[in-house]
């Protein structure tokens, strides 16, 4: 899902005090049985699509616990730590950030979701209404004011130079060659600044503060472009537990109708189901972690 710009404060207690106590050794994967499940690291415990999947695990013979935390820091670095087996909650992006910043390898071993990222008006409805010289706000927190700028280059509206990244930055728009400039604010204020220019990036997250829904967006990016492939939303191990059967078999079961029916219903429709292996999104991981060190 796209990332909220700032983390919240703390992490459901429980997870908080079994990170505390965790010795800082990594454990061996779980067996998946009701006295050692699977631990899963989440953000979105409430959602019903998890109690769709713990169902449909146990009646593959795999038990888990899906663990809830608040701060997006912890599911990482209770994987890296071993007390967790597995994590889903982060796009490509943001653990290629964690693993630099921490010098970890955890892994991708499966794909998700994309949640496409809107361009919405209140005074024009189409791209082509926007003025030559208007004003679009976009988020101001580095990982989506990157993925804001992508996409509105995609949208004709600006050209980045060297053709943008997932690093991008306003700094990199090209005023000669773009139709509109650019105003960074902060995310929850996208869609507040609707009124005040003739177009804002929005997040997923507060579309409806703007009273808007994801169909009145003018333009998305494309899940399925090079652009929009650092935020293929993944399931995380730790690079030892890579292969291991059991995490595997996890992801396919997320990969079931029924749950996918679940996690599409929890988006509003918004997102875009990705089945990338675990090669090609290790790639995309190299090749954004590469980008990283570069910087």
């Amino acid at each position: 899902m796209t990332l909220r710009p700032t983390l919240l404060a703390a992490g459901a207690a429980a997870s908080v005090l079994a990170l505390a106590a965790c010795s800082g050794e990594a454990a061996a994967t779980s067996a998946g049985t009701s006295e050692d499940p699977v631990r899963i690291g989440v953000v979105s415990a409430g959602e019903d699509y998890w109690d769709t999947f713990a169902e449909a695990a146990a009646a593959e013979g795999i038990e888990v616990e899906i663990v809830n935390f608040s701060d997006y820091q912890l599911p990482n670095q209770g994987l890296s730590d071993g007390d967790l087996d597995l994590n889903q909650f982060q796009h490509l992006q943001f653990l290629a950030g964690y693993n630099a910043a921490r010098g970890d390898d955890l892994t991708p071993i499966g794909a998700t979701a994309v949640y496409p990222l809107g361009l919405y008006s209140t005074a024009h409805a189409s791209l082509e209404e926007i003025p030559a010289g208007g004003q679009v706000a976009i988020p101001n927190d580095e990982t989506n004011q990157a993925r804001a700028l992508l996409v509105l280059q995609d949208a004709g509206l600006v050209t980045l130079r060297d053709g943008g990244s997932s690093f991008s930055t306003p700094a990199d728009v090209i005023a000669e060659e773009s139709r509109v400039t650019v105003t960074p604010v902060d995310a929850a204020q996208t869609a507040i600044a609707l009124a005040d220019v003739d177009a804002s990036i929005i997040n997923n997250d507060f579309v409806g503060d703007a009273g808007l829904t994801e169909d009145d967006a003018i333009f998305t990016d494309d899940p399925d472009s090079a652009a929009a492939a650092p935020y293929i939303n993944v399931w995380v191990a730790r690079s030892a537990d890579a292969e291991d059967e059991t995490l595997q078999q996890l992801v396919d079961i997320y990969h079931s109708p029924e749950v996918e029916a679940g996690v599409l219903e929890a988006s509003g429709g918004t997102g875009v189901i990705k089945d990338n292996d675990a090669a090609d999104l290790q790639a995309i991981l190299d090749g954004i972690e590469t980008d990283l060190a570069g910087r």
